[in-house]
């Protein structure tokens, strides 16, 4: 990874002996090939450089390559796609057209098709703030907020299929066995607690998303960048507790005679980065036993943040300890938390093939008071500014229904919305728009990799300087092209 500007001794002395043989002892077809695509690697080491003669810790913090907006990053993921034509994104003209069969083309779950019966919202449409953002009925609480967040209406993916769209929204990728974005965040700058790992995850408890430990894999990277999943509840993580028969010092004991044969196993195999990855895991699972339990230990909390955030009410309190959870989390360092919102099931989830009206009803109920508790709460404590919302799905939904009866609509990938928040984001602001029924984005068009290029931005990496060398290249989040982050937001 390469993380700064300039190395006194250049890329080439801090090459591993992997990557020296890929480029010089490889032979000379690399060169060629090369050569006939004009590569040119200005990469560091993919594997964690040595410090003196013992390892070092994966997830030491790291110089960004520019000032960072953001030092952490909060991603709530509603799982299935919710409809943006019902949420954030106003259009009128669905009301005028609701029943009539037009021609449109649409690509979903379905299949390609050419003609739609048109679905009315049945929400209301409001305006809220001083930028006068329409925001549905869905959302009375955050309609509140616009004034802090930036709406992206012009959002496009490679995929209309759960699996393959939930990947890339995590790791670029619509294949699995990359890195997800919250891995990149830590690889790229490092762990800033060392009781608490830098990416945690915390799931519906009615069930993960479909692909499930895909979506927050290290993937190529060592394990120490993975995601670790959270509970609100109970014990914060399983099998973290140790065994009864075993005290503390007999723990830290063991933890040490094994860090030292392990330290001495690393220098003798310097480039062997899972080593490394292992003896970091076994050193913050030890801090852990002791930290992770007070961080998600609620009762510390007051009664009206508790409040603020809905746990007092059953329809909204589960969603909202882990909203809590994640504002102690960032105030704890972690980099990277992921929520979602959405079990495995079509009828736990966004993914509103039928009955649009009682799906989104009671996902939007569970999670509106929550997440407007997270801004203001964030807001009031001076972590807002620091601290980068995301709010979106996979992919959104179409205008038009999917079944010959019902009020169902079906996956889009063409155009759809999602919105960001604090970190360093303007507020009050909208960006691109999709056609007048919301089935395409026609005006400044984004990918899914403009998103991702947005958020390293924002936590101080240039997206088209963050690599990872494997598999003979230097693989990166927002692939080979050079892409850019939304300047339009920043």
């Amino acid at each position: 990874m390469n993380t700064s500007a300039s190395s006194d001794c250049g890329p080439f002395c801090r090459r591993t002996r992997r990557e020296f043989l890929w480029e010089a002892g490889a032979g000379f077809t690399g060169v060629a090939l090369s050569g006939l695509m004009g590569l040119q690697s200005t990469k560091a080491s993919a594997t964690v450089p040595e410090v003196g003669s013992a390892f070092t810790n994966p997830l030491a913090p790291r110089k960004p390559h520019s000032p960072a907006k953001a030092k952490s990053v909060i991603f709530l993921f509603m799982y299935g796609g919710p409809s943006h034509v019902d949420t954030f994104d106003y259009k009128p003209k669905l009301a005028e057209m609701d029943g009539r069969t037009i021609d449109i083309k649409t690509f979903g779950r379905g299949g390609k098709r050419n003609q739609g019966r048109v679905v009315g919202t049945k929400w209301a449409f409001k305006q809220y703030g001083q930028s006068g953002k329409y925001v549905s009925d869905l959302f009375p609480h955050l309609g509140t907020c616009v004034d802090d967040m930036a709406f992206l209406h012009s959002l496009t993916a490679d995929s209309p299929i759960h699996g393959s769209a939930m990947l890339q929204m995590n790791t670029g990728k619509i294949l699995s066995g990359s890195p997800c974005l919250g891995s990149w965040v830590n690889y790229g700058l490092g762990s800033v607690s060392e009781n608490l790992p830098g990416f945690a995850v915390m799931l519906d408890p009615i069930g993960g998303p479909i692909s499930g430990a895909k979506n927050w894999s290290s993937g190529y990277m060592p394990a120490s960048y993975q995601g670790t999943v959270f509970r609100s509840a109970g014990d914060p993580i399983l099998d973290l507790q140790r065994r009864s028969d075993v005290s503390g010092p007999m723990q830290r004991r063991m933890l040490d005679t094994l860090r030292d044969f392990n330290s001495e196993h690393a220098v003798l195999h310097p480039d062997n980065s899972n080593l490394a990855a292992r003896i970091a895991s076994y050193e913050l699972a030890f801090n852990m036993q002791r930290h992770a339990p007070e961080a998600v230990d609620l009762s510390l909390e007051s009664e009206s943040t508790r409040e603020l955030y809905g746990i007092n009410d059953p329809r909204t309190q589960e969603f909202g300890r882990r909203c809590l959870l994640a504002r102690r989390l960032v105030e704890r360092g972690v980099r990277f938390i992921q929520l979602y919102s959405g079990g495995a099931h079509n009828d736990d989830n966004w993914d509103a093939h039928t009955d649009i009206e009682k799906n989104h009803n009671f996902h939007a109920g569970r999670t509106d008071r929550p997440i407007a508790g997270l801004i203001r709460d964030l807001k009031q404590r001076g972590l807002l500014d620091e601290t980068l919302i995301i709010w979106g799905g996979e992919f959104g939904r179409q205008p038009t229904a999917e079944y010959e009866k019902g009020t169902g609509r079906d996956h889009n990938a063409y155009g759809f919305t999602m919105w960001m928040a604090g970190g360093g984001v303007r507020g009050g602001v909208s960006y691109g728009q999709t056609d007048e029924l919301g089935s395409a984005a026609v005006e400044n068009r984004i990918h899914v990799k403009n998103l991702h290029a947005t958020v390293l931005n924002l936590m101080g990496l240039d997206p088209n300087r963050l690599s990872y060398f494997y598999g003979g290249l230097d693989q990166k989040l927002v692939g080979v092209e050079s892409i850019d982050p939304i300047q339009a937001i920043l």
